[in-house]
């Protein structure tokens, strides 16, 4: 009975598949089970948890594992029917050995290799990038049927192994020939992996044009790629019978369709990640109609780099483990793709991508994948494309420069096509994903709406969501560019958070998000940190659509970034309380945006629309503040003539119901007292939005101010 991963639970330090109870619940339905090494008895040592990038425990499943010394084990209860067993490990650089395994205490003939040939990975050309790509994967089959309770020990021989997972499968019995399939062993193909099978693989498929190409049990090497693939199945008798070594197994730019890949393995020789080499699985088109399934696909550069025509393609119940780079990318052009049910571990960039280049990603989706530990980038990234959809997957513990789903309009190069129409992200459940990124010197959230190069235009709703142990936030809007982008038409319903390190929100650009039914708990520093960047560049609008609890703070101080776990710390009654906080007005004249009121800088300012009094200037403090002073500027230079303004002070604290603090008065700005005016605050005055009421200018026809500053002494 497959396994299926709907929901995760931390027992023990261990991530914990559960049976389903939803119709429609995260992840996939996978045919094995995993038991973290931590979870395990033994006699090696525990490692983590750690988030630091570049460690071993940082990049491992549940952020910990188990360092066996040579002659020390690690011993897994078997949790369900099984005859083999993949175990996720990693031994130092430049070294190999192996683990020998023990079934109840029986020693086995056979051993499983274990190599650091496919890890430590170096991409220096990538900003941020250090050492990665610590773990790889090995299978073994037992040779017997073992029941749950049964024990399998893992021992490291003549090399220092530090175990991660190990997952347990009922393997079946190898498939028979379809009839009327044309297998490659009849046209020469080695099953015992000596010969080169290459042009037996191209004439099996020239003669088996509409029909079957079988890949009986056995081990085939090819030495370059196949292309012309069209009109054909091939089909192997089980990813764990029929197995291909190469590192380039299709690899052409146009077919005419349906193509069927199904039911055998693909191991590859990339030790090293060249992004000009097509050292992938497949590489370009497959035409319309394709599709997919049943593949082990590992040590290759991509699984899947998809260009051209791939019309309806589907890719699905498939294993990628090990890529240097994506597991998958559609690169442009996919139209109605569905890539779902999928197991990817160990990625080195991101897990599973679309990249709207040269031409859009449209009604494609990514729907009820798992995916874990993607060490150099996204779980799931979306890079522009037109109603898309990321549906139902189950993510864990990204690593640097990745969040655990990015929605982005993050070019790279062009022609790019930004996110349009409708961007549906519903029923994901985010375990430990968001990481610090070193180009940024802050935070990645676990689910990330990025107006890289460009703004948000598209409506991004995202549904139904689940976010555990983020080491960071859950959700972040940001301009990852800097250059402050919009991250707009945003609706988060319905999500549940449970345990994020620092806030819930982290808004870092302008824009506006809508956020209704969202509970969190174990939230580390505060709610809500609402900082657009640049200063000046705008505002973020939080709209409370009902239903949202456990995150109504926000962090007081822009200044600073919140650290896991520290609490929002008092405000320093010294510091402007105003400064960088978003701000709105009626009305503005030209560039005189009303951030310019609150940027630290007396020479910008503020101008509101002309000749149209009353205007007024609101500023957002965050929370809740025993303001007693403020500090009115206008730029100090002479050329401003001297001036009063007519204003009063109101104050909110939802920033509906608004009070007036200090009535209408008149207050003189000259420039031979540096143009400043201070209005004191009546005592008990505590309000979150500040608002200027301005009637009157007697040196122009508008409302202005260079600062707006709030203190509470």
């Amino acid at each position: 009975m497959p396994v299926l991963a709907t929901a995760v639970a931390m027992a023990a330090g261990t991530l914990v598949a559960l049976a389903p109870t939803p119709a429609h619940a995260a992840g996939a339905a996978l045919p094995f089970t995993s038991v973290e090494a931590e979870a395990a008895s033994g006699t090696g040592t525990r490692i983590g948890p750690d988030h630091t990038q570049g460690t071993l425990a940082s990049e491992a499943s549940g952020r910990q594992a188990v360092r066996l010394a040579s002659g020390q084990r690690v011993e897994f209860t078997v949790p369900r029917a099984a005859n083999a067993v993949n175990v996720a490990y990693s031994v130092p650089d430049g070294q190999s050995g192996s683990l020998d395994v023990y079934v109840n205490g029986q020693k086995l003939a056979k051993s499983i290799p274990v190599t650091a040939k496919y890890s430590y990975v170096d991409t220096p050309w990538i900003p941020g990038a250090k050492t990665h790509h610590f773990y790889d994967n090995a299978r073994l089959l037992l040779g017997q049927n073992l029941q749950p309770g049964d024990k399998v020990a893992l021992q490291a021989a003549n090399v220092q192994v530090t175990v991660d997972v190990a997952d347990f499968e009922q393997v079946a019995a190898a498939a028979g020939k379809p009839a009327g399939a044309v297998s490659v062993t009849d046209k020469g193909a080695d099953p015992g992996g000596q010969g080169d099978s290459t042009q037996a693989f191209r004439e099996a498929i020239a003669a088996a044009r509409g029909g079957v190409v079988w890949i009986p049990p056995g081990e085939y090497r090819l030495t370059s790629s196949l292309n012309s693939v069209q009109d054909v199945t091939l089909q192997g008798a089980g990813h764990w019978h029929s197995v291909v070594r190469t590192s380039r197994f299709i690899d052409q730019s146009s077919s005419s369709g349906n193509v069927h890949i199904k039911d055998f393995a693909v191991i590859g020789e990339v030790t090293e990640r060249v992004d000009s080499n097509p050292d992938n699985f497949v590489n370009g088109s497959l035409g319309p109609g394709s599709s997919v399934s049943g593949m082990w696909l590992q040590h290759l550069k991509v699984g899947l780099w998809l260009l051209g025509n791939n019309d309806n393609l589907v890719v699905e119940n498939n294993r990628f483990l090990d890529m240097t780079a994506d597991g998958l990318n559609l690169n442009g052009n996919a139209r109605g793709v569905r890539v779902r049910n999928n197991f990817l571990r160990n990625q080195g960039d991101d897990a599973l991508a679309m990249w709207s280049l040269y031409a859009p990603d449209t009604s494609s989706s990514f729907e009820n994948n798992t995916i874990t530990q993607p060490n150099l980038a996204n779980g799931i990234a979306i890079y522009g494309g037109t109603d898309i959809t990321v549906r139902n997957n189950l993510i864990s513990d990204t690593n640097a420069l990745g969040s655990g789903i990015a929605i982005s309009n993050q070019k790279f190069l062009d022609p790019f096509h930004p996110l349009a129409g409708t961007i549906t992200v519903d029923g994901n459940t985010l375990v430990r994903t968001g990481a610090m990124n070193p180009n940024w010197n802050h935070p990645m959230g676990a689910l990330r709406v990025d107006s890289y190069d460009s703004a948000i235009e598209a409506q991004v709703r995202i549904t139904n969501t689940t976010v555990t142990d983020s080491p960071y936030s859950a959700f972040e809007f940001v301009s990852g560019s800097g250059r402050g982008f919009a991250a707009k038409n945003i609706t988060v319903d319905g999500a549940t958070v449970k345990g994020a390190g620092t806030v819930v929100v982290q808004a870092e650009t302008p824009g506006a998000a809508t956020f209704r039914d969202v509970t969190a708990t174990g939230v580390g520093a505060a709610g809500v940190y609402n900082c657009p960047y640049p200063s000046g560049s705008g505002t973020f609008t939080l709209t409370d659509g009902g239903g949202n609890t456990g995150w109504n703070s926000t962090w007081s101080d822009c200044s600073t970034w919140p650290q896991p776990g520290q609490g929002n710390p008092d405000p320093d009654p010294g510091r402007n309380l105003a400064k960088g906080r978003p701000a709105t007005a009626t009305g503005s004249q030209d560039v005189y945006t009303p951030g310019k009121a609150v940027d630290g800088d007396p020479n910008t300012y503020w101008e509101s629309a002309n000749h149209a009094f009353p205007q007024s200037l609101t500023v957002d403090l965050g929370a809740r503040e025993a303001v007693r002073r403020l500090v009115l500027k206008l730029p100090p230079q002479a050329a401003w003539q001297a001036r009063t303004q007519t204003l009063s002070v109101q104050g909110s604290a939802d920033g509906s119901a608004w009070s007036t603090v200090v009535a209408a008065k008149d207050h003189r700005f000259d420039p031979a007292s540096g143009n400043t005016v201070t209005v004191p605050l009546p005592a008990g005055t505590n309000l979150r939005h500040l608002r200027l009421h301005v009637t009157a200018n007697t040196g122009w026809p508008a409302a202005q101010f260079s600062e707006v500053e709030a203190y509470l002494s």
